[in-house]
C-alpha cells in the first residue's frame, strides 16, 4: 500500500538496488485508471480564425511558434522555449485560452518552482480571459510549487500514505536541527572525532533523495570526503526517519516522495481524476520525483504541458536531471514539440554568439534564436589569470564607461 510504498523508497537510501545512475529515465508505465488529463479530446478552437471574429485578447501580439503552443488541442506537449522568447506570455496565453475554451479552472494544475512565478502567470492570464470574459478568471486554478501542491494534497489525502492531516513541515534550519539531535544520540562527532556537520548530513540525505541515487554513489561523486562514514550516516539518515514518522512531520524532501507515493495508493485513482490539465515551467529544472509524479498523474497520452529549454539546465548541483526535457518524447511517444526561437531581450550580435555555444552541445533539442532587436555592439571575450585579475578589467571597464556618460546605475554585472 501507500505506506509500504513510502517505506521502500526511503530504505533504498539505506540498502539501495544496484542502479545504473547514467541510464536515461523511461518513465513509469501509464496506469490502467483514467486520469482526469485523459478525459476525451474537446472541441478543438481552429475554427476561431476560419471565421471574421476579433483576435481573442490572449492571442494578440503572439508570433507563429506561440501561437501553435497556445493553440495546441488535447494531448502531451512540450514547448522548448529559447532565452528571452516569452515563455512566461505563453504559458499565461494557454492557461487562459483554455479557460476561455471551457476548461474549469479547478481542474488545472500550473506547477512553478516559486510561488512567484505561479502568481504573475495566473495574473496575466486573468487579465486576458477576464478581456474576453467579463467575471471569469482563473481563481480557481491549482497554482504553485511542487512542494506546496504536494502539501496541499497530503493535508487532504494524507493518510492513505501514513502521514495524518495535522503533520508538520521541517524547514531547512528545522530539518538541521534534527539532524544534530539524532547525530549526538549516536554519540558522532564528539570532540576530537571528525564527522560531517549537520548542514552536510542534510545536504547528502536531499541528494540521495532528490536524485534517486544510493548513498554510495552520492557520496563517491558528490562527498568524496564523507565516503569512510557512510555506516554511520546511514544510521543518521535511519534515526532521523524513525524520529519524523514518530512525530508526524515531514522535510521538503518528503513532501515529494508522499505525493509519489499517494499516486501508488488506493487514492491514487481519484488525485488522477482531479485535473484535467497540468503545465509545468521550468521542466529543464525538474528532478527524477517530479518527473515521476507528472508521469503517474497524467499517464504517457494526458494533458501535459511542459516549457524549458534544455540549453538553460543548470541546477544539477540541486538533482535537477536534464534528461527529463531531452528524453521527453520517449515516456510521451505522442508529445508535440514547439519551439519558441525569436528572441525579445537581446540584440542580434548577443544572439549570435550564443548560437555558437548552443551548437556545440553534444545533445540537445536543435535551435537558432533569432532577435527581433536592431544591431548592437559586438560582445567582447577577455580571457584573465585569476578571479583578482577578472575583478579589475570589470571595474576599469566600469569606470570607462562612467567617463563617457554612461551612469553606474544604468550599468550591471552579472556573474
Amino acid at each position: 500500500d501507500g505506506v509500504d510504498r513510502y517505506a521502500h523508497l526511503l530504505g533504498q537510501i539505506f540498502d539501495p538496488p544496484t542502479l545504473d545512475v547514467h541510464a536515461p529515465i523511461v518513465g513509469v508505465s501509464a496506469p490502467k485508471v483514467k486520469s482526469g488529463c485523459d478525459r476525451e479530446p474537446s472541441t478543438s478552437i481552429e475554427h476561431m480564425f476560419a471565421q471574421d471574429v476579433e483576435t481573442p485578447e490572449w492571442l494578440v501580439g503572439l508570433n507563429q511558434e506561440q501561437r501553435a503552443a497556445v493553440l495546441h488541442g488535447d494531448g502531451p506537449l512540450l514547448v522548448i522555449a529559447g532565452a528571452g522568447s516569452g515563455k512566461t506570455r505563453t504559458l499565461a496565453a494557454r492557461v487562459a485560452r483554455l479557460i476561455t475554451d471551457g476548461a474549469s479552472p479547478d481542474r488545472m494544475l500550473l506547477l512553478t518552482f516559486t510561488r512567484r512565478a505561479a502568481a504573475e502567470m495566473l495574473r496575466r492570464a486573468g487579465a486576458m480571459v477576464r478581456a474576453e470574459q467579463p467575471g471569469v478568471g482563473p481563481g480557481r486554478v491549482w497554482g504553485g510549487t511542487f512542494h506546496s501542491i504536494a502539501n496541499r494534497l497530503l493535508r487532504r489525502h494524507g493518510e492513505a500514505v501514513g502521514l495524518p492531516p495535522a503533520f508538520t513541515v521541517l524547514d531547512q534550519g528545522d530539518a538541521e536541527s534534527l539532524f544534530s539531535m539524532v547525530r549526538a544520540e549516536l554519540g558522532l562527532g564528539r570532540q576530537g572525532v571528525r564527522f560531517p556537520k549537520p548542514a552536510t548530513i542534510a545536504a547528502i540525505y536531499s541528494r540521495v533523495v532528490n536524485a534517486q541515487t544510493p548513498l554510495s554513489v552520492t557520496l563517491a561523486e558528490r562527498y568524496p570526503w564523507c565516503v569512510d562514514h557512510a555506516d554511520d550516516l546511514k544510521a543518521v539518515f535511519k534515526g532521523y526517519t524513525a524520529t519524523k514518522r514518530s512525530q508526524a512531520v515531514a522535510d521538503y524532501d518528503d513532501l515529494l516522495l508522499y505525493w509519489r507515493a499517494l499516486l501508488e495508493s488506493p487514492v491514487a485513482a481519484q488525485i488522477r481524476s482531479r485535473f484535467d490539465h497540468v503545465l509545468v515551467d521550468e521542466y529543464q529544472d525538474t528532478n527524477r520525483i517530479q518527473a515521476d509524479i507528472l508521469s503517474l498523474l497524467c499517464g504517457v497520452s494526458g494533458n501535459l504541458t511542459v516549457v524549458g529549454d534544455d540549453a538553460q539546465a543548470i541546477y544539477s548541483f540541486r538533482a535537477a536531471e536534464v534528461e527529463n526535457i531531452l528524453g521527453f518524447s520517449d515516456v510521451y511517444p505522442d508529445a508535440r514539440v514547439v519551439t519558441l526561437e525569436e528572441n525579445y531581450r537581446s540584440t542580434p550580435e548577443i544572439l549570435a554568439a550564443t548560437n555558437a555555444v548552443i551548437a556545440r552541445a553534444e545533445r540537445g533539442y536543435a535551435k537558432r534564436l533569432r532577435s527581433n532587436r536592431a544591431s548592437g555592439a559586438i560582445p567582447q571575450l577577455v580571457t584573465c589569470l585569476d578571479p583578482e585579475a577578472e575583478a579589475e578589467v570589470v571595474c576599469d571597464l566600469v569606470l570607462e564607461r562612467r567617463e563617457h556618460g554612461i551612469a553606474l546605475r544604468d550599468q550591471a554585472v552579472l556573474f
